[in-house]
């Protein structure tokens, strides 16, 4: 436990970290990224997030019911299933707004706008933090006595860090753009990405709790990621017209994923 909580920390604090890489764009530049630069941004973001919910998340799902004795696409798909259902539940419950989004979604509510642009980004670095936390927590709970069986977990690590550079940035220009100070937006999109820490450590401490119950946590989180990537980052990176770049970032980001889980794996 404590090597997986020490491995968790580092994975997740990196993951935290490039956020607030991404947000310091705002000291950098005063104006919202180009159209394309941003559709490249949240498909590269988005291919990422398929790949690793296939790889990092739901084969492991089907590997550890099977090596259970389950029928494993039962846990995987019922765990997805219900991880689309929360994100759809929070996204009801909670109010948000998308960067580029007119109307807010969720409950009706008198915040301000660059307030719920922050919590549209926070509610999906959620499932984020979790997947991180449980490929930590499914690597100690295999018996790992060295860094080198972390290292899907790392991977994984890896991927969502690089991705969310461009989603910090994605966050803290659309903020100044609004009027908001320019150390106030950095912060703010920093903080956006604090829950993926947050939720990494409690999933780590958890994994006592959930050990029996892993294959279905880890599809839910795959599930929850993939519903981020259908309803907000593949629309986001297909806006307007000649949409190709786009669809080049989802495939450049699936592609360094995969490379990733499977070399480190």
């Amino acid at each position: 436990m404590g090597r997986a909580l020490l491995y968790a920390s580092a994975g997740t604090g990196f993951t935290f970290l490039m956020t607030t890489l991404g947000a310091a764009m705002v000291f950098f530049f005063r104006k919202q990224m180009s159209g394309g630069v941003q559709k490249i941004f949240m498909g590269f973001a988005a291919g990422v997030m398929i790949a690793a919910s296939v790889w990092s998340l739901l084969i492991p799902a089907i590997e550890e019911a099977t090596a259970a004795g389950q029928i494993g696409w039962i846990p995987a798909a019922l765990g997805f299933i219900l991880g689309i259902a929360f994100l759809m539940g929070l996204d009801a419950l909670i109010p948000h707004l998308h960067p580029g989004s007119k109307n807010a979604e969720g409950p009706r509510t008198h915040m301000k706008r660059t307030s719920l642009l922050v919590m549209a980004v926070t509610l999906h670095n959620i499932p984020e933090g979790m997947a991180v936390g449980l490929a930590f927590a499914l690597a100690a709970q295999h018996g790992a006595a060295s860094p080198l069986a972390f290292a899907p977990a790392i991977a994984l690590a890896l991927g969502i860090g690089i991705q969310n550079f461009p989603e910090g940035a994605a966050i803290s220009l659309p903020l100044r753009q609004e009027g908001m100070p320019v150390s106030k937006a950095f912060v703010s999109g920093m903080l956006s990405g604090i829950v993926e820490p947050i939720f990494g450590l409690l999933t780590v401490l958890a994994s006592a709790l959930i050990a029996p119950y892993m294959p279905w946590m880890l599809a839910f989180a795959a599930g929850a990621m993939m519903y981020v990537v259908v309803e907000e980052l593949i629309p986001e990176a297909h806006l307007g017209e000649h949409s190709n770049v786009g669809t080049l970032g989802v495939m450049g980001g699936f592609l360094v994923m995969m490379v990733l889980d499977v070399a480190l794996g």
